[in-house]
């Protein structure tokens, strides 16, 4: 689903959300309700294509952990409705990749070294039937996504496929595109849905675009 650049998005007065964010948005880029249809639409979508294989899930912590838990709950849903049931097993990693709006050239991974308990899983990915997915809140330029993968490629997997809840238009893309994303962004700062600013906005649920004063208010 793309988002154009010209669009205006959605008024704060049609939602209800903390009243201690009011005057720190500029108004509703992406409704609650909006994601969670594109989320199960995804789902349906991985499940299709995954056919009798398990998934090892890595959520990119902490911005993809509530698009991460939707999407799960929903494969889990479908395959208790099917006749093939899907085994699921999760492990995070940790990216910081901002100070304030501004992306940071030296990106920080932490937990990486704990999926070397996975390696011997992973180096028979195909053999064993299992299918390996990144699950990641946002993809930008897609430099993150490539140092990322290329710390994960060091444990040999068989198949890797990513998933991003959102993919922001860039003046300098890479041409790098997830494998499965929900919506195709313009240039913007965003928040809610678990993305941040400087820890704040986690608890909205629609995805917003913060306004200046909201950036001046929650610097650090």
């Amino acid at each position: 689903m793309q988002i154009s650049d010209n669009w205006p998005g959605y008024s704060l007065d049609l939602f209800t959300y903390p009243q201690h964010y009011y005057g720190d948005l500029e108004y509703v880029l992406i409704p609650h309700g909006i994601i969670v249809d594109r989320t199960e639409r995804l789902a349906k979508d991985i499940m299709q294509d995954i056919g009798d294989n398990d998934i090892v899930v890595l959520c990119v912590l902490k911005g993809g952990y509530k698009f991460c838990a939707d999407l799960v709950e929903h494969i889990k849903n479908l395959s208790r409705n099917s006749e093939r049931f899907i085994s699921m097993k999760v492990d995070f990693v940790r990216l910081k990749s901002y100070h304030n709006d501004q992306s940071m050239q030296d990106m920080q991974i932490m937990g990486a070294d704990d999926l070397s308990k996975l390696t011997g899983k992973l180096s028979f990915v195909f053999l064993l039937t299992l299918f390996f997915m990144f699950c990641k809140d946002i993809v930008g330029t897609g430099r993150t996504m490539k140092v990322l993968l290329n710390n994960i490629e060091k444990y040999k997997p068989k198949m890797i496929k990513v998933a991003s809840l959102l993919v922001k238009r860039t003046s300098q893309p890479d041409g790098y595109r997830p494998d499965y994303y929900g919506f195709e962004i313009p240039d913007l700062f965003v928040v809610g849905y678990a993305l941040d600013y400087n820890e704040h906005f986690r608890d909205l649920n629609h995805i917003c675009v913060i306004n200046d004063h909201g950036k001046a208010k929650y610097r650090v």
